[in-house]
């Protein structure tokens, strides 16, 4: 294992949630500290207060990554004898550095929502709310025939050549390369002022147009020639659909009142708060992790029967009421499911690169409500 720091950890980390993909204006990124410094543990955690930079402090974390921003508005002072300040001192203090993954994270393939509907065991899930997608690109490479396979592997590991559930997709044809090296060059092959005629592939793969610069990377680092020849399309046709919450179905049709039970366990809270017809079968499922009363007659158009989502308001109960949409509020909290998640994801991910940096879930609750 190598050492690592702050810039490759988040690096890989934001390939999977990469900041694009957060929703316009969400503060999401490096929020106090430097990433700049060797990192070897890092905690998870839904929320930063005073008694999780105290469990950062005590299990030697020099990086925490938490979902909701501590830093959510612009602050106009930092007043250490204010809590937010206070909260900052103590960080700076001890170098721990915080990184924010908020929507980013609720709309990443394998993210919040995807926890989420896993954890309630929805079947045939969906994007509920479309927010981007990305446009692909085709390369065209010329590599000599003893190089093909070499090439062809650097560029599937770099992220080419996934066309939906098809992985190390790629088109070969062969003909003849013609060139001749100038006094200057160096060449792989061919000799200087000579006309070389060589026998190459051709390799076609197709990728996100957002991993070109990975790819091209890839490319120059592993090919033979001096000037590798390769072209670069754009297309037309439009891949990883991304968005908020997620859509599914149960195996087989429940009450409404049967089901919130349910919900109530899979998702470990102590109540859940239900609007609808408690004898109504449902079966159709949206979720979204947070607050999710702008998205009401999102789940409504998209045919769910119930939508399971924090911090629903009076009004918009009675809104969803009136729609006939059915509503599980099992509270903001649940999207504490993030703390184990990604921990494993990057543990995992940081194994397969031979970063020797740990990440621990947060053991924590910042759940502020208590039952009387």
């Amino acid at each position: 294992m190598k050492q690592t720091n702050g810039q490759q950890l988040i690096s890989l980390f934001e390939q999977w949630a990469p900041k694009s993909l957060a929703v316009e204006g969400d503060p999401v990124g490096l929020q106090i500290g430097t990433l700049n410094k060797p990192i070897s543990k890092v905690l998870v955690t839904l929320d930063v207060n005073p008694d999780v930079v105290q469990e950062a402090i005590d299990s030697d974390c020099q990086l925490i990554i938490a979902h909701h921003p501590p830093i959510y508005r612009g602050l106009k002072n930092m007043r250490t004898d204010l809590p937010q300040g206070s909260l900052i001192e103590k960080l700076i203090k001890h170098d721990i550095a915080v990184y924010a993954a908020h929507t980013n994270l609720d709309i990443a393939t394998g993210g919040v929502n995807d926890l989420l509907a896993n954890q309630l065991q929805l079947a045939n899930v969906k994007i509920l709310e479309p927010t981007s997608t990305e446009k692909l690109m085709k390369l065209a490479v010329f590599t000599p025939k003893e190089s093909t396979e070499q090439v062809r592997a650097a560029l599937n590991t770099a992220g080419a050549g996934q066309i939906g559930e098809y992985d190390a997709c790629s088109f070969t044809s062969s003909g003849e390369g013609r060139f001749k090296p100038s006094e200057n060059a160096d060449p792989y092959l061919g000799i200087a002022n000579e006309l070389t005629i060589v026998k190459e592939d051709k390799i076609e793969v197709v990728f996100p147009v957002t991993m070109k610069s990975r790819l091209l990377k890839a490319l120059l680092s592993i090919h033979p020639y001096e000037e590798p020849a390769y072209d670069l399309i754009l297309l037309e046709s439009e891949v990883n659909e991304k968005g908020l919450g997620r859509i599914g179905t149960l195996p087989n049709p429940v009450t409404l009142a049967e089901y919130a039970r349910t919900v109530k366990q899979q998702l470990g809270v102590p109540f859940v708060r239900v609007v609808g017809d408690m004898k109504k079968t449902v079966q159709k499922i949206a979720v979204l992790g947070g607050d999710g009363n702008k998205y009401i007659q999102v789940a409504k158009r998209a045919g769910a029967d119930v939508f399971i989502t924090g911090d629903l308001y009076f009004h918009v109960a009675q809104d969803a009421e009136a729609i006939n949409l059915a509503v599980i509020d099992p509270g903001h909290h649940v999207e504490q499911i993030m703390k184990v998640g990604v921990a494993d994801y990057m543990n995992s991910a940081c194994n397969e690169k031979k970063l020797s940096c740990t990440f621990i879930p947060s053991k924590l609750s910042t759940e502020p409500f208590q039952l009387v």
